[in-house]
């Protein structure tokens, strides 16, 4: 009996032993899988243990998608020594709208971002005109989304120096926005998952959330109760708080690695995820995920996608005017389509997953985070 006392301290050590070692581990494989990211990469099931033939050392722990030189010159090591952006712009582009993507473009190269081009109506030519194509990455395959470009080439390992990353549509009127401002808002307000306010003049608005407040610098709610949505200060989710639209997201280099995994492999158009990017936002979503006012944009809402090279037919006289109505309307159609295959994968995954507890849940939100910044 006297033993009982004694055994109860060891097994306290050893529990605490046990503990801190576990703990120590995760930290080292949190620490590992930011710090190389490709060696932590699991491809198709498989785990790193597929690595373990090669020297730690051999693998580069970050990538980029900067141009390299074929060959070395004295001016070719000045560029290469310096990095030429810490941030990426990547718009899917098509030729009809090429004198407003220059207009983007520029705006852009003014603060040195990296510039990725996904042409989805396969039409390189007619852009080489421009000065800083060239310096561009182009990126080609007939009538791909947005979403679908941006699941295959821009992996977080891929894009891991950015520190942000600008995935935007083609139709955007950029007049009364300047990057290099918008990113001194982001980082000053602390929000990894962002977007530009939208003028009001705008078309296609589908939130009030994007419209612009002409007296605020930002904003991260909304209020609103017209219609079937109550928008109020005990709001806790989208479309009221923690929401940005697809048509011009910004997201941290933190944040674009989960969504990166959040986009479905198979589904491209991308409908409802905007609804989930919060889960995102590396932290509480109502003060993470926000709307900049003083930076502004409108949206134009041109639909070229599935236009013109996707009406193109064997024959002339085979094209109707029922089979031109037809592409947009099918689009459309299969948006809705992926729209509900997400909200059925979203639900069954979180029913499946015994594991997981929803940080949002009305009932323990604010208990969740307020313990998570302790």
């Amino acid at each position: 009996m006297r033993q009982l006392p004694f055994m109860g301290v060891v097994c306290t050590i050893m529990l605490f032993i046990i503990y801190r070692t576990t703990k120590y581990q995760y930290q080292q494989t949190e620490m590992e899988s930011k710090l190389y990211p490709f060696y932590t990469l699991q491809e198709s099931g498989m785990e790193s243990k597929s690595l373990e033939s090669l020297p730690r050392g051999i693998i580069e722990a970050r990538s980029d998608l900067e141009l390299k030189p074929l060959w070395t010159t004295s001016s070719s090591k000045s560029m290469v020594s310096v990095r030429s952006s810490n941030n990426l712009l990547a718009m899917p582009v098509g030729i009809e709208q090429k004198q407003n993507v220059d207009t983007i473009v520029q705006k852009f190269l003014s603060e040195n971002f990296t510039i990725v081009l996904f042409h989805y109506d396969g039409n390189l030519d007619g852009w080489w005109e421009l000065e800083w194509s060239k310096k561009a990455i182009h990126i080609v395959a007939h009538n791909q989304t947005k979403w679908w470009f941006a699941k295959r080439f821009l992996h977080p390992a891929v894009v891991s120096i950015y520190d942000y990353i600008f995935l935007w549509d083609e139709d955007l009127g950029v007049e009364n926005f300047h990057p290099g401002r918008y990113l001194d808002i982001v980082r000053s307000e602390g929000l990894e998952i962002s977007q530009p306010a939208l003028d009001p003049n705008s078309t296609g608005i589908h939130h009030r959330i994007t419209i612009r407040n002409r007296m605020n610098i930002f904003h991260r709610r909304v209020y609103d109760v017209r219609g079937s949505i109550k928008c109020s200060d005990d709001s806790e989710g989208p479309p009221c708080t923690g929401f940005v639209e697809g048509m011009a997201p910004v997201f941290s280099r933190s944040a674009w690695r989960c969504a990166w995994h959040l986009i479905q492999n198979d589904l491209v158009h991308g409908w409802g995820m905007d609804m989930k990017l919060g889960y995102c936002a590396q932290g509480d979503r109502t003060k993470k995920v926000g709307v900049v006012d003083s930076e502004y944009i409108v949206h134009q809402s041109i639909q070229t996608l599935g236009g013109a090279s996707a009406r193109k037919v064997a024959k002339p006289e085979e094209t109707t005017k029922r089979h031109a109505v037809d592409v947009r309307s099918e689009i459309r159609r299969q948006s809705a389509i992926e729209l509900q295959k997400f909200k059925d994968r979203w639900e069954r995954a979180v029913k499946e997953d015994k594991n997981w507890v929803d940080p949002f849940a009305s009932t323990h939100f604010r208990y969740f985070w307020r313990n998570r910044m302790v």
